[in-house]
């Protein structure tokens, strides 16, 4: 694979099943490296009665930023997200057999989450309203020139958006008028037309805080959101603790429907009123997040939860993405396990998808339940099978797409022991040509972010490229990661540097006993905490001939005041071992040549994190290049612009060429 073959990808996502299992509805994207976008449209792939699909996945909108749709309950109209090139996405509506989408909301800053009545006759959504005079409320005042803020929390940063004190997100309704469907009909005309006629909106929620994920409760009479509120609706600052809230229709009657000492992640409504939440244990002090996997829970009827079991295992259970949950209590979860991902029918106990996928959505509906995943030759397809049975997967995007170049490089599995004798897994993915040199292949170990996060061996870009270049990549899950017990997740609580070293040093020693690999020729590279654990094995070891550490935590102390989860994340991973602990501590040791890539806007691990490592490398001669990508974020790998990924690939290629060939 080449920098250039991320045009090739196919990313599904958001499916939606129509209620009389005539189809699934789901978003495609794509990276548009020539116009520095992400193209995304609305896809259809029609199902038999049976559940089995009919025909070839076909484009149904084509508008080229749609995505996030769902079927009204009755089937008859589609909602989704739509974005003009260069504005916010706004919630619009068409219907099902096709047509002209009519446009519902004109907000300042677009929409997120939403959800449909049962009747069909509303929409709730949740929206970020900006404090006036900011974020283009006034066209007068440019974004330099605005009043200076005065933070009084912790929480006033986040990642991929700035500042959120002054925008917080609150939940409205939108009433789809009674001749809403002969609207639909009639052909689209300007926008200026349309914001004249768009249906009024009602905000149900106010006040300081975030109210997200709007749900229906109580057969459409109350709407539900997740927020930080006292039992009263008071705003909860800087807690990790969230809940599951309500209002009804008129915004009034506040109530809270989970105990106030976890946090509630997730909410899901059946179409015929069934419940589900998932909630994480925070253990006694309310801030213990490290490893604490979300446990699935049904509200029970009288709208309040009850302290008890919960429906997934906490230890084993790690979702891989949100359940899905259906008419008749049907729940579908995806867990993590062993570098892949498991779907089962939660109440059964029955297997519905295994094997080498990546789970990234799920939908249940009309019968059928649904399944995005990876595989090992395909970056997303789509999975289809009637409730209670095996799914199968209907789409081969891999085939159409992943050629030349970009065809697949399958990985072996790799399994290796620590010096503790703890079992270490992994995958080693071999370049398809030939060496160049008869000790074989450079080798690049590569570490994830997290940590509590886990490597597969379905198809990656990062392995891809690697090698494509001609390097073979070694990676795999050391302790601290997920998918293999929450106690493995924990194993670096207040140790960073000691097991997971020890895991990720063994997997490499494993790796290098194999034929065809140069074990004088070897890198490191990771981002996020994989930077972390980059720049502690180049201050702890002399064996790596270079090393590039992204995005990294580097030192705790400046995390701590300059980090949007800075004010939480230390104090759980390293408490009170924050200098013992931070690789800059022991950056006088590096001697191996390391490129530090970071980004402006970073706010998860702050630019300062990598400039400090760099100055320090400097100072020391140490060989060094510091690559700064203007405007990204900490997802600049994953969700940068196109062309920041493409150029970001090239340099990289560029210091392993430099170091390794």
């Amino acid at each position: 694979m080449q920098p250039s073959d991320l045009t090739r990808i196919r990313l599904l996502s958001s499916p939606t099943v129509h209620p009389e299992c005539r189809d699934v509805v789901l978003a495609m994207s794509r990276p548009d490296v020539e116009e520095n976008r992400y193209r995304s449209s609305l896809w259809r792939q029609r199902l038999s009665a049976d559940g089995t699909a009919d025909g070839d996945l076909q484009r149904f909108t084509h508008g080229t930023r749609d995505s996030s749709p769902a079927y009204s309950p009755d089937g008859s109209r589609l909602a989704f997200l739509r974005a003009g090139e260069d504005g916010p996405a706004q919630l619009h509506v068409i219907p099902a057999a096709g047509g002209d989408a009519r446009r519902l909301t004109d907000t300042a800053l677009g929409v997120g989450a939403f959800a449909w009545s049962p009747d069909g006759r509303r929409i709730a959504y949740a929206a970020r309203v900006p404090e006036e005079g900011r974020y283009g409320t006034d066209e007068k005042v440019k974004p330099d020139q605005e009043a200076p803020r005065l933070i009084e929390h912790s929480t006033y940063l986040a990642d991929g958006l700035g500042y959120v004190l002054d925008r917080p997100s609150k939940i409205f309704v939108v009433d789809l008028h009674a001749d809403l469907d002969a609207d639909l009909d009639e052909p689209a005309t300007t926008d200026a037309a349309e914001a004249d006629e768009l249906p009024e909106s009602r905000q149900l929620t106010t006040g300081d805080g975030d109210d997200r994920q709007p749900v229906f409760l109580d057969d459409g009479q109350r709407v539900g959101f997740i927020s930080s509120r006292d039992e009263r609706g008071g705003w909860r600052p800087d807690t990790l603790v969230s809940d599951l809230c309500s209002v009804d229709l008129r915004g009034k009657d506040f109530r809270r429907h989970t105990s106030g000492t976890g946090s509630v992640s997730s909410v899901h409504v059946a179409a015929d009123g069934a419940v589900v939440y998932g909630a994480n244990d925070l253990g006694p002090s309310g801030q213990d997040f490290v490893a604490r996997n979300a446990v699935l829970h049904r509200l029970p009827p009288n709208g309040t939860a009850q302290d008890g079991d919960g429906l997934t295992d906490p230890e084993e259970d790690h979702l891989a993405c949100a359940p899905a949950l259906g008419v008749g209590g049907t729940l579908v979860a995806a867990v993590e396990r062993r570098g892949d991902t498991v779907v089962r029918d939660v109440d059964t106990g029955q297997t519905l998808l295994d094997g080498h996928v990546s789970v990234s959505d799920l939908a249940v509906g009309g019968g059928v339940v649904v399944a995005v995943a990876g595989t090992r030759t395909s970056y997303s397809e789509l999975f289809v099978g009637p409730v209670g049975e095996r799914l199968t997967q209907v789409t081969d995007l891999g085939t159409a797409h992943l050629t030349g170049t970009a065809a697949p490089v399958e990985p072996e599995e790799l399994e290796a022991q620590a010096e503790d004798g703890y079992p270490v897994h992994g995958w080693l993915f071999r370049p398809t040509t030939k060496a160049r040199r008869k000790a074989g292949h450079p080798v690049v170990l590569m570490i994830h972010g997290g940590p509590y996060t886990q490597y597969s061996g379905n198809l990656f870009d990062e392995a891809q490229v690697l090698a494509g270049a001609g390097y073979a990549v070694v990676m795999g899950n050391p302790r601290g990661g997920s998918g293999y017990g929450a106690t493995h997740g924990r194993a670096v609580k207040e140790a960073i540097g000691s097991v997971d070293m020890a895991d990720v040093s063994a997997l490499l020693d494993h790796a290098l006993t194999l034929p065809g690999l140069d074990g004088t020729r070897v890198g490191v590279q990771g981002g996020s905490y994989g930077g972390l654990m980059t720049t502690w094995l180049v201050a702890h070891s002399d064996r790596f001939t270079a090393a590039i550490s992204e995005r990294a935590v580097n030192a705790w102390d400046s995390f701590a005041g300059t980090s949007d989860i800075g004010w939480f994340f230390g104090d759980e991973y390293v408490g009170d071992l924050a200098h013992e602990q931070s690789p800059l501590t022991w950056a006088d040791q590096i001697r191996t040549p390391t490129m530090v890539i970071h980004s402006e806007r970073d706010f998860r691990c702050p630019l300062e994190q990598g400039q400090r490592l760099y100055a320090r490398l400097r100072r020391n001669g140490v060989p060094t290049k510091l690559l700064i990508f203007p405007g990204e974020g900490h997802e600049l790998s994953r969700a940068g612009q196109p062309r920041h990924r493409v150029q970001r690939f090239e340099h990289i290629l560029d210091w392993w060429r430099e170091y390794l060939s």
